[in-house]
């Protein structure tokens, strides 16, 4: 068996040094009555020359066994020459804490085991951000200005750190003294230990919800899963992309989750810019998610798991997510293994579920539409985090009022915040969303948002900003009908039915708010309003779109889409949507024979009036 040599670690002081056992030293310096040794940084002692049995210069490795601790700190030693030893690293004598506690430890040297959750390198130290099972903090160790310390260590290991906590720019962090990677059984049990307590961290907490609703407490379990999902990767730095429909429904929805996770992400420690960093909104143009949308997903995150060696993100999809038309991109998500979760109220196509790992739908419950994603973002924030409860409550309602809910909740909903806000404050809100929304195209406009559904507190701008983006979109809309409104054609359908088209392409502004879709809607309403009680479906077209809207008109879109689909070879039909409400595209060499097939459909369906 191999002699036994001890290596003290940096951070090891006299309480680890024992009499009699052989250490691994560095040669000091050189005295007439002896060699003086470095045990580590912090520790040495004294080699007599009666007990140096070779020559050495200074840095020179050197073993050495200890003599005698002497009361007043002095250590005596003598060399000891052995053919062959095994090397045993000794860590400093002390029980691990956990990252909550470091905060009561600046100044004071700690042992601290976790996981890796992101390698940042910077122009001075490497930057590793750990989680254990109370939270999540960041770990500095240097060898030089910009040279990555410890090249070994790698996403996802488990490491045991000595060093002292330090406070930097009013941050908690370790400086590294020494990092040992663990492996087999103890990494297990310390990945274990971990797992078992992030899940119990992560259960969301039992609160009732907003308003009394069958549907949603039909989809409680699911919720929950969602919930404790965004939770765990709040908890483990995992990044999250957020990806919601552009209109105030999606808006609603998503703004409430992105409250109740950055809230989060805030308390659970970290970098103090993490929630920009580890956090991402982005608003997708079309209700579903599109290739552009996982393109710039995916170059977003594979760039910072380059560069800031980041986790791959959790992506979760709100008001999107549900039907064929996103099948491409979730399958190219799947590639790079990114779990994907979807709140959404469009009527679903089972075959997505197999790329998801959770699914929120009403449809899934006999639920439909009338439940919004907003209503359901806005839940499952607050399982995610009960503390952003009273600034979200108002958020389903401007959602249930912006995409025109008829559902019981919408009442419910309006009702609970009536004091605060009226069904026409919750209606100003959504316009402003969507106008504001308009213009920002791909931005997410984070403060501009929270300012529009007043999440600030400075109610006096909420106001004013609301006014003047409410005014200036009734402006547009106003404009946009002036010259649309004369061009309507009506049609009498045999069921019934009044079919009422636009051609959106020629008559209508284009590159301005209102977008063709909200543009179809507007007419609709007014249509609507010139033909209460009767049925009414609104078809507004381009070269190679159709938007369609109705009123008492009991259609199946999807359902539509793939009969056209088989039914005009060489058509090129997609598209989808609500049962009632949806889009559809085609080839534009093809626009009268998908028109004409989509006509001779609605015609067939069934009609309610009053």
């Amino acid at each position: 068996m191999d002699f036994e040599v001890y290596r003290l670690s940096p951070s090891c002081d006299m309480g680890d040094v024992e009499e009699g056992n052989t250490y691994l030293g560095r040669v000091q310096g050189f005295a007439s009555f002896g060699t003086f040794v470095q045990l580590n940084d912090r520790i040495k002692g004294l080699v007599h020359k009666s007990n140096v049995r070779t020559e050495h210069k200074e840095r020179d490795t050197i073993l050495v066994r200890v003599r005698t601790i002497r009361s007043n700190g002095n250590i005596d030693l003598e060399e000891v020459v052995v053919p062959s030893y095994q090397i045993q690293t000794v860590e400093k004598k002390s029980t691990s804490i956990q990252l909550s506690e470091l905060s009561r430890k600046v100044g004071r040297t700690v042992r601290i085991e976790g996981e890796v959750a992101q390698i940042k390198q910077t122009s001075g130290p490497t930057i590793f951000t750990l989680v254990d099972e109370s939270g999540t903090e960041n770990a500095a160790a240097f060898v030089e200005a910009g040279v990555r310390a410890y090249p070994e260590v790698e996403l996802g290991d488990m490491v045991r750190i000595v060093g002292q906590v330090m406070q930097r720019n009013s941050q908690v962090q370790v400086e590294v003294g020494s990092l040992t990677v663990l492996v087999g059984e103890e990494a297990e049990i310390v990945r274990l230990r971990i797992e078992k307590a992030l899940d119990e961290r992560s259960e969301p907490p039992e609160i009732p919800f907003l308003i009394e609703s069958t549907v949603l407490t039909q989809l409680r379990p699911e919720m929950r899963k969602i919930a404790r999902l965004i939770r765990k990767a709040v908890f483990t730095s995992q990044p999250i992309i957020l990806r919601h429909h552009a209109d105030a429904d999606g808006i609603s929805s998503a703004v409430a989750l992105e409250q109740a996770v950055v809230a989060l992400m805030r308390e659970s420690g970290g970098d103090f810019e993490s929630d920009y960093f580890l956090f991402k909104r982005a608003p997708s143009k079309a209700p579903f998610y599109e290739i552009e949308d996982i393109t710039r997903d995916l170059d977003f995150s594979l760039k910072d798991h380059v560069r800031y060696g980041q986790k791959m993100p959790l992506i979760i999809l709100t008001d999107n997510g549900s039907t064929e038309e996103d099948l491409a991109s979730l399958k190219i998500a799947r590639i790079y293994e990114l779990p994907i979760i979807v709140i959404d109220h469009h009527h679903p196509d089972a075959v997505v579920d197999q790329y998801l790992i959770a699914h929120v739908n009403p449809y899934h419950v006999g639920g439909d539409f009338g439940v919004t994603a907003g209503m359901l973002g806005a839940e499952i924030a607050r399982m995610v985090n009960p503390a952003v409860s009273d600034a979200i409550c108002h958020l389903p309602a401007v959602a249930a009022v912006g995409d025109r809910s008829e559902a019981p909740e919408r009442g419910r909903l309006l009702a609970l915040v009536q004091e605060t806000y009226t069904e026409e404050d919750c209606r100003q809100i959504a316009l402003a969303l969507d106008y504001q929304q308009f213009w920002l195209r791909f931005n997410d406009g984070r403060e501009l948002i929270k300012d529009i559904l007043n999440l600030r507190n400075n109610p006096d701008r909420h106001r004013a900003l609301v006014d003047i983006l409410v005014s200036e979109a009734n402006l547009a809309i106003k404009e946009q009908l002036s010259a649309c409104m004369p061009h309507v054609r009506r049609q009498k359908l045999d069921n019934g039915a009044h079919l009422f088209q636009i051609d959106l392409e020629i008559h209508a502004h284009k590159f301005t708010f209102p977008p063709p879709g909200k543009t179809a809607g507007e007419v609709h309403d007014r249509l609507c309003q010139a033909h209460a009680g009767e049925p009414v479906v609104t078809l507004g077209f381009g070269p190679d779109f159709a938007v369609l809207r109705s009123r008492g008109v009991m259609m199946n879109i999807p359902k539509m889409v793939r009969e056209l689909r088989d039914e005009i070879p060489g058509g090129g039909v997609s598209g989808g949507g609500h049962l009632v409400v949806g889009s559809i595209k085609f080839v534009e060499g093809m626009r009268d024979a998908v028109l004409d097939g989509l006509t001779s459909k609605i015609a067939k369906v069934d009609v309610t009036r009053g």
